[in-house]
């Protein structure tokens, strides 16, 4: 499904990671668990954690024990949520169905690809480099290696002074209105995810240009 149409061919992709590349969701909600069944509460299901996955400690935690960041205790579970993470971020985090034979595309192009995410970098270092995707990324950025994280741009425009693209010749792919704010602000070109985590927010509301049911469909924007 679309908003609108593709208009002209893109010459290189950026993407959100959580939600949007690679299902990370089954890890994150792994490490949300451990923090329950620390406490002696059960598991939830691992579907209960995918509408927040993208949210960081936060959003995980306020599932998982039901607080906020002003929680007194908020720091602790935050601290062994992390903790338990870092060393299961790859366990059960794949690539979306369908994204190697896209990025497999866009190499036969010629077409570069990279990342940028609010996820801190020592864990998007560590996911893209478990999965093979550092090697292949013309470029990777993190919220924490720039002023302001997304729905600013200043992610974005790092990722193409580092690719040497110009924003125009992108397109951004995300699965959460900041995703699609951040893409507009930076002069990109937007596609909204429907195959990711999406967030609190229809996405019909983002202003995307496009909606796209699945990432093969992204392989219509390069004919």
């Amino acid at each position: 499904m679309s908003t609108s149409s593709p208009g002209r061919a893109a010459r290189a992709f950026f993407f959100d990671l959580d939600g949007t590349l690679v299902d990370t969701a089954p890890d994150l909600g792994g490490a949300a668990n451990h923090v329950r069944l620390s406490l002696g509460l059960p598991p939830l299901p691992l579907l209960d954690y995918r509408p927040v996955a993208s949210a960081g400690a936060r959003g995980l935690l306020g599932k998982a024990l039901g607080i906020s960041p002003e929680h007194a205790d908020f720091p602790r579970h935050r601290d062994a949520f992390l903790a338990h993470y870092a060393e299961h971020l790859a366990d059960q985090s794949p690539l979306f169905e369908g994204f190697e034979t896209v990025l497999a595309t866009y190499a036969a192009h010629g077409l570069a690809w990279g990342v940028m995410t609010n996820k801190p970098k020592r864990y998007t270092d560590a996911l893209m480099a478990a999965l093979g995707l550092d090697r292949r990324a013309a470029a990777v950025v993190s919220a924490d290696e720039v002023a302001q994280a997304k729905p600013a741009p200043d992610g974005l425009l790092l990722a193409c002074e580092r690719a040497g693209l110009k924003p125009e010749d992108c397109w951004y792919v995300g699965d959460d209105q900041r995703d699609i704010l951040a893409g507009r602000a930076a002069g990109m070109r937007t596609v909204a995810a429907a195959w990711g985590y999406e967030g609190p927010h229809p996405i019909h509301t983002w202003g995307a240009e496009l909606i796209l049911a699945r990432p093969i469909d992204l392989l219509e924007l390069i004919a």
